[in-house]
Parts: C-alpha cells; sequence; structure tokens
C-alpha cells in the first residue's frame, strides 16, 4: 500500500467512526418511527441529553465503562460496534477501490448495509424507507457510475429480489413457516443494483454459508436465543461487502480450477 493510498484509507476509517455513530441512531430510531435529528442524542435510560464528550466514537464508551455518565445505566455495545464496523467498511472499501468514481458507490453502498444490519440485530426489521432510499440512490449511481452495462445492474435488481422471493415461498410450501422477510427480498433487490447479477449470486452463496456457520455455532453452545431464529440482515450485509471487494476474484479462481481440471 502506497502512502497516498494509506491517507485516504485512514481518512476513510476517521469518516466510518463519524458516520457509524450516525447510522447508529438511524438504525435504531427509524424503526422505532423516531426522527432521526430530534431529540438529540439522549441516554435512553434516563433521558439525559448526551454533552460532546460523551458521543466521541468508541472512545466514549470506552471511557465510560459502558455505562451512562449521568445514571450509570449500561450502554448497548450494539454502539461501539456499529461504529467500528463501519469505519473498517470504509476503510477496506477505500483501499480496495482506490481514488475512483465507484468509491462513491461502494461508501453507499457500505452506509446502507451497515444501517440496515443495526435494525435487523437489534429489532429484526429492515425498514423499508431505508431500503427504497438505498434503491433510488443506487439507481441513480449507476446511471451515471457503471463498470458493467446498465441493463445488468436492472436484471440483478429483479434476480436477487426474485431469487430471494422464491426461496421465501419455498419455505412457506415445504417447511409450513416463513424463512426470509420481506426486508431480505428488498435489500437483496437493492444489491442487485450495486454488485450486478454475478456478484448478487456470489453474495447468495456467501450470506448462506455465513448464516449457516452462525446457526452451526449457536446450536453447538445451544444458546438460549436459538429459538428465536437468526435475522439475515447482518449475514446478508457482510456476504454482499465480501462479494463486492473481493467477490471477482474469488469467482476467477475458483473457475481456474474448473478449467485446470
Amino acid at each position: 500500500m502506497d502512502t497516498l493510498t494509506l491517507l485516504y484509507t485512514i481518512t476513510a476509517a476517521l469518516f466510518g467512526l463519524v458516520f457509524g455513530s450516525f447510522f447508529n441512531v438511524v438504525g435504531i430510531r427509524v424503526v422505532k418511527k423516531e426522527s432521526i435529528a430530534y431529540p438529540p442524542s439522549h441516554c435512553v435510560h434516563c433521558n439525559h441529553e448526551l454533552k460532546a464528550l460523551d458521543l466521541i466514537p468508541v472512545l466514549s464508551y470506552l471511557g465510560l465503562r459502558g455505562a451512562c455518565r449521568y445514571c450509570r445505566a449500561k450502554i448497548s455495545a450494539i454502539y461501539p460496534i456499529g461504529e467500528l464496523l463501519t469505519a473498517v467498511a470504509f476503510a477496506v472499501t477505500t483501499w480496495q477501490i482506490g481514488p475512483s468514481l465507484e468509491l462513491i458507490v461502494g461508501l453507499v453502498f457500505v452506509s446502507i448495509l451497515m444501517i440496515c444490519s443495526i435494525a435487523d440485530s437489534r429489532y429484526r426489521i429492515i425498514p423499508d424507507v431505508v431500503v427504497f432510499s438505498g434503491m433510488g440512490v443506487a439507481f441513480l449511481l449507476r446511471i451515471w457510475i457503471h463498470p458493467l452495462p446498465f441493463w445488468n445492474y436492472v436484471a440483478a435488481f429483479f434476480v436477487g429480489g426474485g431469487l430471494l422471493y422464491l426461496i421465501a415461498l419455498s419455505s412457506i410450501f415445504i417447511l409450513k413457516k416463513e424463512g426470509m422477510g420481506g426486508g431480505d427480498i428488498k435489500l437483496f433487490a437493492y444489491i442487485g443494483l450495486i454488485a450486478g447479477i454475478k456478484l448478487t449470486l456470489f453474495t447468495l452463496f456467501a450470506a448462506s454459508l455465513l448464516g449457516t456457520m452462525y446457526g452451526l455455532v449457536q446450536m453447538r453452545v445451544k444458546s438460549s436465543r436459538e429459538d428465536q431464529g437468526i435475522p439475515f440482515g447482518p449475514f446478508i450485509a457482510a456476504g454482499a461487502f465480501i462479494s463486492y471487494c473481493w467477490g471477482e476474484p474469488v469467482i476467477n479462481w475458483y473457475l481456474s480450477l474448473i478449467h485446470f481440471n
């Protein structure tokens, strides 16, 4: 990594910390149908308005030892985790893409994925307003910035959403229960607009693999939350991020093995 790329990556990570704090607010308040601007950030236990020193990403949580400065109630670890993951996602995306127009698409992409992951992890809901906003922005960006033919992204929108819709229907008819939420279907359609057909299909593979591995671990440790099901949104987001950053080389490597054999 050259000096300029390192500088871009560090800058992106710092912005990610700040935006991650905002994404926490959006992911939590939108589900509760609250304004993301008012009231200002406050303790959910004592409602005390938080000051600037209470809102420094990650550092405030560590400095306060995970408790509110005013009432000492525990602060959910989802806040610093969301900030750190956003910082990592911004940094890796910038490192992988570099200073180009596609970086705008990449940062918007991981932003929507983070907000949806936070909401789904906490409330098991992927907010329509977030996904539909992401679709609108993605569609406009892909008109302007499209490494692949534009039709590929539009087709992937229907392929991504359609595949998960078929999986949901199959689960209802075969297993007699809902196996895929509507939010997951819409999120996959959004991913299609960003990733194109090939990487959308790879995302489904990666997300399913990650979700299966996590489910097996949960069964192994016999978690008390096992019967509540597993929100699939974070795994879709993780799979989409892996696919967007490294999907092409992984697919090409696999195809080279097949060709070699």
